[in-house]
């Protein structure tokens, strides 16, 4: 039994396993291992976690938590004159240039959370992206049915080409596809004026 401790020491600790993860990896691992990674001894670990299953709800929540707080840090998301296809470029560029060790974890935990391989499910990883996305298009004038499904198609094309991405190395590619996703999206809100929606094709 983990003994109280500190909440932000806590969540440094939890920092850095993640970012301890990120290089290797959360489908199989020890928590001798990970202290070691970490250069520390599993009692810090045990410290703060009942076991692996706590550790890995804690770096779950984490992530998530980051994940949102990244989302509403995008600049631009919260402007109606500035196109959703902005957003997701910046989005794109945060993910694969800035943190794409990070972004190799959370398409992990989504395949191993597809396969029924975590300890709970992360419903927050996949519908909270498209809840934040959905709250770019209402903004943009579109109603709240609409843009969450809209949201749910753009999410799920715009993970399915970082996943190309992180396989592949294929930049031109997938930055190619990422474009016409761009344009997709925007053809379907509003423009800055309040103009309708185009027709899709």
């Amino acid at each position: 039994m983990p003994r109280i401790a500190d909440p932000r020491r806590r969540q440094d600790v939890v920092d850095a396993v993640i970012t301890q993860l990120a290089r290797t990896g959360i489908g199989s691992f020890s928590l001798r291992a990970l202290a070691e990674g970490l250069g520390q001894s599993t009692r810090v670990l045990t410290h703060h976690f009942a076991d692996k299953e706590a550790l890995i709800a804690a770096v779950l929540d984490r992530l998530d938590e980051r994940q949102h707080a990244a989302l509403h840090a995008t600049p631009g998301w919260d402007d109606p004159a500035v196109p959703v296809g902005d957003v997701v470029r910046a989005a794109w560029r945060r993910n694969l240039d800035d943190e794409p060790d990070t972004t190799r974890l959370i398409r992990e935990i989504e395949g191993l959370a597809a396969a029924g391989r975590l300890p709970r499910p992360v419903p927050g990883f996949v519908r909270g992206r498209a809840e934040f996305v959905a709250s770019c298009l209402v903004l943009r004038g579109l109603g709240e049915e609409q843009a969450l499904t809209l949201a749910t198609m753009l999410n799920a094309a715009f993970s399915g080409l970082q996943t190309d991405r992180l396989t592949t190395g294929d930049r031109e590619r997938t930055e190619a596809a990422l474009d016409e996703l761009c344009t997709w999206i925007d053809s379907r809100a509003p423009g800055p004026a309040g103009e309708a929606p185009a027709p899709e094709r």
